[in-house]
């Protein structure tokens, strides 16, 4: 099996779908000439032509809503969203018009649509362009929300949300667009809803989405040279999740922490360890643990933007806690 990019894994598979079904397009600020800022998308246009891979005004709530209806009528666009910041931009668009459609019109009407866009602190993009907001969009029925942590899953993810009827939204983690992981030349569709268990353990549960998945192995990594097995769960989507294997692993391991790199408070975090907490508590032999990012605007200074997500070392520490039996503060 090749290794390519997560960035070359997009690429593929947009292309790929939209080779297989004439009604797939894709439309957005600079996705044609330049390819995204991220060049993610180049080559596409050359091969499809600006008729299908469509530079866009910078106005988001226009071409969102361009996307919308093109989906109502028979069409499967692919919106790139430069930056998930910009997600507010387009909040009406995508939570009241695409994600109810379906609902008001009694099934008569579906918007089979991606929105694709970024997400992740780090990059020294400061606080109007670092944002993880995919808990906004996945507390809206009628959306689905996918957090591919590698290259293999941005494939097959993208893959299966471009051929769903409903509207689907993809957060990628612009840090990982260079990533390599093997991934098949051969059709690949990961089913929405199918966690992935990345690595076994018997002493505690990490469940992390997006990058932090990584951060989730390195510090399964770090606590295995202390003796503690810990298992690793990607979710992969957090619209539909899949409880079942979440709540299996838990069950097993008595112990479980949650890494999610959107804000603490209200977020991703919470609600996997409420569900946790609700249909698994009489397993548990300590606190379900949430870690998530400071609830602070994302700092530009390197040395305070590298404090605010969490990471292997905290994750460690927070494990080694749990093994210990020791309280948390109430604070």
């Amino acid at each position: 099996m090749r290794e390519i990019t997560l960035s070359k894994a997009v690429n593929e598979a947009i292309a790929e779908e939209m080779r297989r079904d004439p009604s797939v397009f894709l439309m957005g600020e600079d996705v044609a000439e330049a390819g995204t800022p991220f060049k993610v998308l180049s080559g596409l246009v050359e091969e499809f032509g600006t008729g299908r891979v469509i530079d866009t005004p910078i106005s988001e709530p226009g071409f969102v809503g361009m996307a919308v209806g093109a989906a109502m009528t028979g069409a499967r666009p692919v919106v790139d969203l430069m930056f998930g910041d910009f997600i507010f931009l387009v909040m009406d668009q995508l939570c009241n018009q695409a994600a109810k459609q379906h609902y008001m019109s009694g099934g008569k009407l579906k918007v089979p649509m991606v929105l694709r866009t970024n997400m992740g602190a780090t990059r020294r993009s400061a606080a109007q362009h670092s944002q993880s907001l995919h808990a906004l969009v996945a507390h809206i029925p009628g959306l689905k929300v996918a957090m591919p942590s590698s290259a293999y899953e941005a494939k097959g993810l993208m893959k299966t949300a471009i051929r769903d009827n409903n509207p689907v939204v993809i957060f990628e983690d612009k840090l990982m667009y260079n990533d390599k992981a093997p991934v098949p030349e051969e059709e690949l569709l990961i089913p929405f809803g199918k966690a992935n268990v990345r690595r076994e353990g018997r002493d505690i549960t990490l469940i992390g989405t997006s990058s932090m998945v990584q951060v989730a192995e390195k510090a399964a990594e770090m606590l295995a040279a202390e003796g503690i097995s810990a298992e690793v769960i990607d979710p992969r989507t957090i619209v539909p999740l899949d409880e079942a294997t979440i709540l299996q692993s838990v069950r097993k391991t008595g112990r479980a922490i949650v890494i999610d790199e959107g804000h603490q408070s209200y977020g991703i975090t919470g609600e996997i360890a409420s569900r946790i907490m609700e249909k698994a508590f009489y397993h548990l032999d300590g606190p379900v643990l949430r870690m998530g990012a400071m609830d602070v605007p994302v700092p530009f200074s390197p040395a305070l933007e590298d404090l605010t997500v969490p990471t292997p070392g905290g994750v460690v520490e927070n494990a080694r806690r749990l093994m210990r039996g020791e309280m948390f503060d109430a604070a």
